[in-house]
């Protein structure tokens, strides 16, 4: 039986915060559950890009701050934090998101993510190894701050996608080029959790994002904290508070089969406040299940049938990320001829649908956009 705290808290004022933490890891256990003292314990957040609050992007500073001011207040740990984000340093996007000013306040250090290592994974059922940051080596236990988000590969980001995070500069990316459809993308997911093996999991749901996510999206108040020590019970979840078939999710069935965790409503207790109470039945999320996109139909066919991310020029401000964000060595999202004052266009012959660009524009001006013929016939 795996447990679920599933905490209310609608403010991201700090004492809220930590009272709810606190509250949740307590129904536990509590810490000492899951950390023996004088250990390495790294924090890793959501900081996918530098963005506004409000926006609900990335793991809430006040979360960070009170988890901090936990896990300090009685000198038993030694306490880090890091990232790898998909846009920007990871020292730059600490700074922009307020992470820089609390873990000074409380002598937390940022952790070397810019460099590592690979790690071999001969237990790994989909990738046998993985370039880990160098902070997540050094570290002895870490916790997960996901953020609940939607997102266009894997329908949402949560527990289990966070630990991409770990995986350091641009061989994330190019993670994305060696996995290019949603199932063996979330297959690597479960092995790289089974990897690291996060000692806990803490989801901010005060804030989350619907709709075309994990960057474009809009913010909606979900008002929840979910912890756990199994992130496919999270996700599980996370699913059901947006009234959303965790069967359709591929990291959860996966990590399911692979042993990561559990999922069934038989097999999961929830403690703390009442699920019931707290569904979103209008949360903006696709529920239908996740297949893979990556199929070899010939060229025309592939443009006529498969979604695939759009560019709303009107939106556009020619910035360029999406280009850099593209995993395809030969680009699937260019400018033509170098001419950086029109739009980027897509040659989808070339695109994975991996969703990287739209994933990554700040101008929210990419969508991804499903054919007629592909709801018709593949889409239903």
């Amino acid at each position: 039986m795996s447990k679920v705290s599933l905490i209310r808290c609608e403010s991201y004022h700090v004492d809220q915060i930590y009272s709810a933490l606190k509250k949740g890891i307590e129904l536990l256990g509590g810490m000492d559950q899951f950390f023996n003292e004088k250990e390495k314990i790294l924090l890793k957040p959501n900081l996918l890009a530098s963005a506004h609050l409000d926006k609900a992007v990335i793991t809430h500073p006040s979360v960070f701050e009170a988890l901090v001011k936990m896990l300090t207040s009685e000198n038993k740990y030694t306490v880090s934090y890091g990232d790898s984000p998909g846009i920007g340093s990871p020292g730059k996007v600490s700074e922009n998101c307020g992470y820089k000013e609390i873990a000074e306040k409380y002598g937390v250090t940022l952790s070397e993510f810019n460099k590592g290592n690979t790690v071999t994974f001969p237990e790994g059922k989909q990738t046998k190894q993985f370039e880990i940051a160098q902070g997540v080596l050094e570290a002895d236990a870490v916790i997960s701050m996901s953020k609940m988000k939607t997102h266009q590969l894997t329908r949402i980001t949560g527990a289990i996608k966070n630990q991409l995070g770990c995986v350091y500069g641009l061989h994330k990316q190019s993670s994305h080029a060696k996995f290019p459809d949603a199932i063996s993308f979330s297959k690597m997911l479960v092995d790289l959790n089974m990897l690291l093996k996060p000692r806990l999991y803490i989801m901010d749901g005060i804030l989350a994002m619907e709709g075309n996510g994990p960057r474009s999206g809009n913010p909606t108040p979900m008002n929840v904290l979910l912890i756990s020590e199994d992130p496919i019970a999270l996700d599980s979840v996370f699913c059901r508070l947006v009234n959303l078939d965790p069967e359709f999710i591929p990291t959860i069935m996966y990590g399911a089969e692979f042993g990561l965790g559990k999922y069934k409503d038989a097999d999961i207790e929830i403690v703390g406040d009442d699920l019931d109470k707290m569904i979103n039945k209008d949360f903006d999320v696709i529920r239908k299940p996740v297949i893979a996109e990556n199929f070899g139909f010939a060229a025309a066919f592939r443009g006529l049938i498969l979604r695939k991310p759009i560019i709303e020029k009107e939106k556009c401000v020619e910035c360029g990320i999406c280009v850099e964000a593209c995993p395809v060595e030969d680009k699937a999202v260019n400018f033509i001829s170098e001419d950086i004052q029109k739009p980027p266009e897509f040659d989808y012959k070339k695109c994975i649908r991996c969703y990287c660009c739209q994933e990554m524009c700040p101008q929210k001006a990419i969508k991804v956009k499903t054919p007629w013929l592909g709801k018709l016939l593949l889409y239903r």
